[in-house]
């Protein structure tokens, strides 16, 4: 787990984006006015472990790019159960994107799983960028694009899968998550019971 310095909020406002212009320039070369750009629209934030980036009947404000830590989106039901829809760690982008673009209340909670350092941007900030640097208007198609292929092989992993095969797929889409996240947060992404992880592991470790 990521244990920030005491002085963290000084960091934050000493900090530059260079770590997203970087994720930027591995899909795309920006000019210098693009660089620029990206340090005007996006500001640093700090979430504590627990804190809400998002609750629901709250209308999402804000893109995250997560440059330390990891947030998780999710579901309660009404019988209390949570169902996980998303881990975002580092170099992930996560939002309601349904509340974020059509500005409606959202039916999804954000909070972080760790202490989470992000990027974030508005989406008047959003429609800045395509305007004044049609060049994003393209990354962010991009990454649109990428996500729903994800969410597609997600629903058919939930429909045609069994939950082996389902835990499976959580540990090669986020490997680098396995050994951060408790039992209880896999099993709600996965759909399972903690019990049912622990036996899953357990029968991994064997020989």
């Amino acid at each position: 787990m990521y244990k920030f310095p005491l002085n963290m909020e000084e960091d934050i406002n000493m900090s530059t984006v260079e770590p997203l212009i970087k994720y930027f320039e591995k899909l795309i070369p920006l000019s210098q006015d693009e660089k620029a750009l990206v340090n005007e629209k996006f500001q640093m934030r700090l979430y504590r472990k627990k804190q809400y980036a998002l609750q629901e009947g709250d209308i999402c404000s804000h893109l995250h790019f997560i440059v330390r830590g990891c947030l998780r989106m999710y579901k309660i039901d009404p019988k209390g159960n949570t169902h996980i829809l998303d881990f975002a760690a580092e170099n992930w982008w996560i939002s309601d994107i349904g509340s974020y673009h059509s500005v409606l209340p959202s039916e999804m909670n954000i909070d972080a799983i760790e202490d989470t350092m992000v990027f974030q941007i508005s989406y008047k900030n959003l429609i800045t960028l395509y305007t004044q640097a049609p060049k994003f208007n393209l990354i962010f198609r991009v990454l649109i694009e990428n996500s729903y292929v994800a969410l597609q092989k997600r629903l058919l992993q939930n429909i045609s899968s069994t939950a082996e095969e389902r835990y499976n797929y959580f540990l090669e889409t986020y490997p680098h998550l396995i050994n951060r996240l408790p039992q209880t947060q896999i099993a709600a992404f996965v759909g399972i019971t903690p019990e049912f992880v622990s036996r899953l592991r357990n029968r991994r470790i064997k020989p």
